[in-house]
């Protein structure tokens, strides 16, 4: 076992101290030569249950696309570059009037837009779907609507709607298609504000309520609605996720709805967890973090470590369960900027050389590790190697692996890399040099199911007993927020144990510490559960439940009925005592 703590309490009473018992021996993972002697728990991290929002997630790698009126602009404002903030809120940081921002739509002609190129570099680039700004903070159109004449069809010479010729050609190249809609509208009334975190006030809901019937309805089936920024009231939120329920069931809303009515959480931007996340989530990435709306000065440069980079962000979302939406700025004129489509175009050469290392491929219990991700797909399993050993044995170490291994190499050569088991671990040996500059990835051919067996596992005792401390205890975690994006914080919504008992035990759980006297948790050994109230569970112990020997099984507490699905667990765990049924310790 990764670890084996083997202090295990004979005796826990209310008045009693604990009794150390001595290290309890765990049976090694695999000899060198043999098969596992411990069943690990499944490596895999699965999509949700939940068939829809299953269905966006296998979704995995999108395009963004920040593009509109403030695209003409390119950042400049009267012949000088406007340095702060992202360029897309240009209108705000040069302070230009709506009557000067209506002179920009007067010469807005975007004849190089173009959605066949768009839809073939995404397909290129390995995405599988595209999110367009409909409307974004400057309540600027580019789509047809009839809530106000202030959009691209009837404020410009160009006089077309182009978001609709992007929905139809997606349609055609067999990606899937959804909008971004931003919630502040300085057009509508909003004032200019840093954190656009403006409350939405009632004249301005039935604009926001018509166009999101026409998004809803006049571009074929939304695969994702992407709300973003301003602070409505919960009652809001409601109103607007349920229009896109009602007339795109199926579509994926996200976090930035807010007042946790969304089906996924958007991360902070580039942002990429430093654990999985429990649920659906997505990382909304750029090519620059300077700006996502184009920006004619902006830098443009190293390109194979901009490819390197975004591959690595790419690999790191989604290793650990996430999708990754990365963004390009087209010019004002619709054609897209030629050092962001080689990026592009250099992220689908390498997934190209790994085409089954992350398209398709599932995140891993493994987490981040020293050295780099994990994927798995099937019955491979990818090492993509961040960083690999310049110097020393260049050995590179996985822990826990609880799967016989029947072949390792790099991914696209057939020779075969020299490894060998110690205890739980595969280490494999690694050439000089890896194949891939961009991002090497080691391909190990797997036997069965990967299983794992988690760092923090803990033996029971030959009394078949063990106490928990925090320190053993793996937590989920999600995001909630209060109504906005400044009050968006981590929560933590599970805590799990891992155990392995020598033989077949009937076992029941007690805990130590402070849970909400009204909540319902949910408490689960192997695939069995029980529900308690809050008041009762740091009070008696909750069982029987019949676990294996040789086997590790999770032992999991989380709210049976959450609100949603990043509800605080509201649960300090001090800890956790595991311990036979009817024994003196199972209080």
């Amino acid at each position: 076992m990764r670890k084996v703590i083997g202090v295990v309490l004979a005796l826990l009473l209310a008045v009693a101290a604990a009794v150390a018992s001595p290290p309890a021996a765990v049976a090694t993972q695999a000899e060198s030569a043999g098969g596992p002697r411990t069943q690990g728990i499944p490596g895999e991290i699965g999509p949700s249950d939940d068939k829809d929002l299953a269905a966006w997630q296998e979704l995995q790698f999108g395009m963004f696309i920040h593009w509109g009126l403030f695209s003409e602009l390119g950042g400049v404002w009267k012949g000088k570059p406007v340095t702060k903030g992202y360029s897309e809120q240009i209108q705000m940081w040069a302070d230009i009037s709506e009557q000067e921002y209506l002179e920009v739509a007067e010469r807005f002609r975007p004849d190089r837009f173009d959605p066949a190129e768009i839809c073939s570099l995404a397909k290129q680039a390995g995405m599988r779907y595209v999110v367009i700004t409909s409307k974004h903070h400057d309540g600027f159109s580019m789509f047809d609507t009839g809530t106000t004449g202030y959009d691209v069809v009837d404020a410009t010479p160009y006089g077309k709607d182009p978001l609709k010729a992007l929905a139809d050609e997606c349609r055609s190249q067999g990606l899937k298609f959804g909008f971004y809609f931003s919630l502040v509208d300085w057009h509508q009334g909003h004032d200019f504000d840093g954190d656009n975190n403006n409350p939405i006030p009632a004249s301005m809901e039935p604009v926001i309520e018509g166009q999101l019937r026409e998004l809803m309805t006049r571009y074929g089936d939304i695969a994702e609605v992407w709300f973003d920024m301003s602070s409505p009231t919960a009652a809001q939120s409601r109103k607007f996720a349920g229009i896109v329920r009602e007339l795109q069931p199926k579509a994926a809303i996200n976090s930035r709805v807010w007042n946790n009515e969304g089906d996924f959480r958007t991360l902070g931007d580039n942002e990429i967890p430093e654990v999985a996340l429990d649920g659906a989530w997505q990382t909304p990435a750029s090519i620059y973090h300077e700006t996502w709306g184009y920006r004619s000065w902006q830098k443009r440069e190293d390109l194979p470590g901009k490819i390197r980079d975004l591959v690595g962000g790419l690999t790191g979302v989604r290793a650990r369960g996430g999708n990754y939406l990365l963004n390009i700025g087209p010019r004002g004129d619709g054609s897209v900027v030629e050092f962001e489509a080689d990026v592009l175009r250099g992220m689908g050469d390498w997934l190209d050389r790994h085409p089954d290392a992350v398209l398709g491929a599932s995140a891993t219990r493994f987490g981040g590790l020293p050295w780099g991700e994990v994927t798995v797909n099937d019955r491979d399993l990818f090492l993509h190697v961040s960083k690999w050993p310049t110097s020393g044995d260049g050995e590179l170490r996985l822990p826990g692996l609880a799967t016989s291994v029947r072949d390792v190499h790099e991914d696209g050569s057939k020779d075969r890399l020299a490894w060998r088991w110690d205890g739980d671990d595969l280490v494999v040996t690694l050439p000089d040099r890896p194949r891939d500059a961009v991002l090497p990835v080691v391909k190990v051919e797997l036997g069965g199911e990967l299983r794992i067996i988690p760092e923090r596992t803990v033996a029971l005792g030959p009394d078949a007993s063990a106490v928990l401390d925090a320190a053993d205890i793996e937590h989920g975690y999600s995001y909630a927020d209060d109504g906005s994006y400044y009050s968006t914080h981590r929560t933590t919504v599970r805590h799990t144990a891992h155990v392995t008992a020598d033989r077949a035990e009937r076992l029941s759980v007690s805990v130590r510490g402070e849970a909400r006297p009204e909540a319902l948790y949910r408490v689960q050994v192997g695939k069995h559960s029980r529900l308690v109230k809050g008041a009762d569970l740091t009070r008696r112990a909750v069982g029987p439940f019949s676990v294996r020997g040789g086997k590790v099984t999770p032992v999991t507490i989380t709210l049976a009925e959450p609100g949603h699905a990043g509800e605080e667990l509201g649960l300090r765990l001090d800890s956790l005592l595991v311990a036979p049924t009817g024994s003196r310790a199972d209080f």
